[in-house]
């Protein structure tokens, strides 16, 4: 699996311009567990990780990791280590209950960092919608006492049906500091107008100029085969309307294109034409607003999606999108998990969890899906220092109460998060 190379240029450019800022200092070696450590290794019973000033220091076998002098020691035998999860495309900061367009503040952007914290979630990555208060927000995350999701954000989606206004939101986006520069060219089941090509070869054009990759919305097979004509750098969504060929998975292939499939988002589009089974489950309900449950299950609602034509189509769609990730990860494409959560009723944090079930259901082992999400992911946002347990990088981890690489159900067992070393609190 070879990974686009020119997000890793990019992203080394773009980190090197940040200041890391150490606050808390100390050393915790947490001792005995089972340490999943998001690369290609096998689980490592009955092990040792030492984390220094936000980072992991040292990881291995008991007997071959010493515990420094002076270190606090956190027995977490009979347990279960793992990177924490990164979501490689979400949005955060607008919606608040189902509006969307509630209130972009650092109020609404960290409560819901927290949020994804608790579930584990430890890094987003914000494909749009994204304003001045979240770009400070990744800008301060550079730190040991850092207790809340790690962000990254993309800025405004571009659009427009002009050449000079698409130049100039790319470079808009890029003055404030954007990690992707995002961009759709679906028509939303022919509800509205493409993007016509000569103005995503100018958009993707100006987006490299100014060093930075492009994650791309969209639905066709043949609007991702042209995306990758073109080089465009991430497919941010699931081809849902025709199963892979051997050209798509071929191009993809040599190019080192990763793909996120975003299978809740279909979830999400019709799910409540019923109540939802997920509804019941305690994992939601721990962090379930019980009045915008309540507004989700009014007759009027269900009825609603359930006559609702682009529901309907999505739902087949996820069908096709299943297919299309077993297809995908046998070939060996590199295939990131995230769920385009944050608009209203795709819930952060927990359609992570059950974004892991349906990758599971294409096909993929456990420790594939936990991979995607952590090391994988990391790889796909350019981000050499999140998303495996490996010494130099951010401590951030969960520790589980049942091992995750034999059902992947058990990410749900998580006990304590730690991000930057630091304990995540609970409400």
């Amino acid at each position: 699996m070879t990974i686009k190379k020119t997000l890793l240029v990019w992203f080394t450019f773009a980190l090197v311009c940040v200041n890391p800022v150490l606050a808390n200092e100390g050393t915790i070696a947490f001792i005995g567990g089972t340490i999943i450590d998001g690369t290609d290794a096998e689980p490592l019973p009955d092990s040792v990780l030492v984390v220094t000033d936000g980072r992991v220091r040292s990881v291995g076998p008991r007997a071959a990791v010493s515990i420094p002098e002076g270190a606090e020691v956190i027995d977490v035998s009979g347990k279960y280590l793992m990177p924490g999860m990164i979501n490689a495309h979400g949005h955060v900061g607008a919606t608040v209950g189902l509006d969307a367009n509630g209130e972009y503040s650092t109020e609404n952007l960290m409560r819901q960092l927290g949020l994804y914290a608790r579930y584990g979630i430890t890094t987003v990555n914000s494909l749009g919608g994204d304003e001045a208060a979240g770009f400070a927000l990744r800008n301060e995350q550079y730190r040991s006492s850092l207790q809340r999701a790690r962000l990254f954000v993309a800025g405004s989606v571009i659009a427009g049906a002009d050449e000079q206004v698409i130049r100039d939101q790319v470079n808009r986006n890029a003055d404030m500091g954007a990690n992707f520069i995002k961009t759709r060219i679906d028509d939303n089941l022919g509800a509205t107008q493409k993007m016509s090509r000569p103005l995503f070869d100018a958009l993707v054009e100006q987006a490299h100029m100014r060093r930075l990759p492009v994650a791309v919305h969209l639905f066709y097979l043949d609007d991702a085969k042209y995306m990758l004509e073109v080089g465009a750098d991430l497919i941010a969504h699931s081809i849902r309307d025709l199963p892979v060929d051997r050209e798509f998975i071929a191009a993809v292939a040599e190019q080192g294109v990763c793909y996120i499939p975003t299978l809740t988002r279909e979830v999400s589009t019709f799910v409540y034409e019923d109540v939802p089974e997920f509804f019941s489950d305690p994992y939601f309900l721990k962090e379930a607003d019980p009045q915008v449950m309540a507004q989700l299950q009014t007759p009027e609602r269900m009825s609603r999606m359930a006559n609702s034509r682009a529901a309907q189509a999505y739902k087949a769609g996820l069908e096709v999108a299943l297919a299309n990730v077993g297809a995908l990860h046998a070939a060996d494409i590199p295939i990131a998990m995230g769920t385009d959560t944050g608009p209203p009723a795709r819930f952060q944090g927990y359609f992570e969890h059950m974004e892991l079930q349906l990758m599971a259901d294409a096909g993929m082992s456990p420790l594939d899906v936990i991979r995607s999400a952590t090391g994988v992911a990391a790889d796909c946002i350019g981000m050499s220092d999140i998303g495996t347990l490996e010494p130099g990088r951010w401590a951030d981890f969960s520790i589980l109460t049942a091992n995750p690489a034999v059902d992947i159900a058990n990410t749900k067992t998580i006990e304590t998060v730690y991000i930057a070393g630091n304990r995540v609190p609970q409400p």
